[in-house]
């Protein structure tokens, strides 16, 4: 345990560390350059090559795409957002203010894990933001977010599977609720979530503890529950008077995927579905709306929107506010998340999964800790004579069919689902349309809408493929995915994929049937 004191210029102002009013707090637009300014000037310069070389590469062969763009839209010819409105909007919260009262302004104490994950995909980067947020309020100190980030210190896009993507997505554009601003219930006396570039200012000298002080002997232990080293965590916190605390970057996360990968997780699950990091969760204003303008491809059209906000409506012919679209108030809580009658939803990961379905079959590894509740009826054990970088053909076999399933194998699995569903309710919940959660290719997908079609006369069968999505909506289209997944009346998952045990972690929150959420 450290006390930080990072670099300073002369250009640095000390008057302005703990400034007195808001309007002292003019936060730097860029939070990840150095204030050395030839390196800045570098860093600009390699940035303007790169995407001078990008158009003229784009123009000529449409080498690089944006993530969720399709080849017949690249001739937009448009970069990827870098949702600028959101970071000021993020950047101006009301709380970011040391003349507030307590418990927030000077007399705020503060929990910034510098070590959370990155260049991973949201549903990993999610599940870990959700139980830091969650020690963060147990101890009664402001989380401090970050963005959802795939680079920290580089350019500001990168390029992934030969598309080209942001490389810092603010979380507001993804999210909504107390984990990044919004207030608390009435009487909770922890202070708001604070952005990071706020705790920087008025934190430039925190205590910074490296994650291996609590975990060192305990990450790796497969009998210790996560709940363990989360109360290790909580006394460790309240310990400390220093107000700012910082988990040094360079140590593992708190939370590491060892737990998440595993049924270590599930002993969490007390607190977190009782805390209003989860009760109060929601997407975003962007997110949500995004959902609304295509309900009709997934839901029937007489079916009203009518638990979103009327701005958010496809009907209203007044366009959404910048105060509408940027707010972190929570405005669809899972409690309001009434399943869709008649929705079976399917995430079907393929692409680059295959490899990875390969690895966790030569190591062995189990589903998804979230996606192991004692009452979902699906189950997975992983097969004992494997691991350690190695397995057999029929383990192999085995783990691909949970994790990457053939077509046959996804209508072998919808029918057996259709069945259970029938003798349980004959037919007063049929299951009239398919959403296909995944990142198929169209040629695949069609083969597989016609293969769905002839298990059933769906109404539709529609994939995330067919979503039509704004400019700024479409990089975070997998949050898009995961609330049609949280809304479905019927929902079969990856059990080895965090963005599928994510979606069950709020269908488990809204208590539907455990015979309605499934795993190949």
């Amino acid at each position: 345990m450290v006390r930080h004191k990072p670099s300073r210029s002369v250009d640095d102002d000390d008057d302005m560390v703990l400034p007195v009013s808001h309007s002292d707090l003019k936060l730097p637009s860029r939070p990840y350059f150095t204030k050395r300014s030839g390196r800045v000037l570098l860093i600009l310069a390699l940035v303007s090559c790169a995407l001078v070389v990008f158009h003229s590469t784009r123009r000529n062969a449409s080498q690089y795409l944006y993530w969720g763009a399709t080849e017949e839209h690249s001739a937009e010819n448009r970069l990827p957002p870098l949702y600028e409105s959101y970071h000021d909007y993020e950047r101006h919260l009301p709380q970011h203010n040391l003349s507030l009262p307590h418990p927030e302004g000077r007399d705020a104490k503060f929990f910034w894990a510098a070590n959370h994950v990155h260049s991973s995909g949201w549903g990993n980067s999610m599940q870990e933001l959700l139980v830091n947020a969650l020690l963060s309020h147990t101890v009664n100190r402001a989380f401090v977010f970050d963005n959802y980030t795939w680079d920290p210190d580089g350019p500001d896009y990168s390029v992934y599977n030969g598309k080209l993507i942001p490389s810092r997505i603010p979380h507001s554009a993804i999210i909504s609720g107390p984990i990044i601003g919004s207030s608390w219930p009435p009487g909770d006396p922890t202070p708001r979530s604070v952005s990071r570039e706020y705790f920087r200012r008025v934190c430039p000298q925190p205590l910074v503890i490296d994650s291996n002080e609590i975990n060192e002997k305990l990450r790796l232990d497969t009998t210790v529950p996560a709940s363990v080293i989360f109360d290790k965590w909580v006394d460790k916190l309240n310990s400390i008077r220093d107000p700012c605390v910082e988990i040094k970057r360079s140590s593992f996360q708190i939370f590491e995927i060892w737990l998440f990968g595993s049924p270590r997780i599930l002993p969490l699950w007390a607190r977190l579905s009782k805390s209003p990091i989860l009760r109060n969760f929601s997407w975003s204003p962007l997110v949500l709306q995004a959902y609304a303008q295509n309900a009709h491809l997934f839901d029937s059209p007489s079916r009203s929107l009518s638990f979103l906000p009327s701005y958010l409506r496809p009907s209203t012919a007044t366009p959404i506010s910048p105060a509408e679209l940027h707010n972190v108030e929570p405005l669809l809580t899972p409690d309001k998340t009434n399943p869709v009658p008649g929705l079976l939803a399917l995430h079907v990961r393929r692409g680059d999964f295959a490899n990875h379905c390969a690895h966790l079959a030569n190591w062995a590894a189990d589903w998804n800790g979230f996606n192991k509740f004692t009452a979902l009826p699906d189950k997975f054990r992983p097969p004992p004579d494997g691991g350690k970088g190695q397995t057999t053909d029929e383990n192999l076999q085995l783990y691909m069919k949970r994790c990457f399933p053939t077509i046959e194998q996804i209508t072998d699995k919808v029918r057996k689902v259709l069945e259970e569903q029938y003798n349980s309710y004959g037919n007063s919940k049929e299951l009239k349309r398919v959403y296909v959660m995944t990142n198929g290719d169209r040629e695949w997908l069609e083969e597989l809408r016609a293969a769905l079609m002839k298990v059933k006369q769906w109404d539709a069968v529609v994939t995330s493929r067919d979503l039509s999505l704004s400019w700024e909506a479409k990089p975070v289209a997998q949050a898009v995915d995961m609330l049609i997944g949280q809304r479905a009346q019927v929902f079969i998952g990856n059990g080895f994929s965090s963005l599928t045990s994510n979606i069950v972690m709020f269908r488990m929150l809204r208590e539907l049937p455990p015979e309605d959420t499934r795993f190949w």
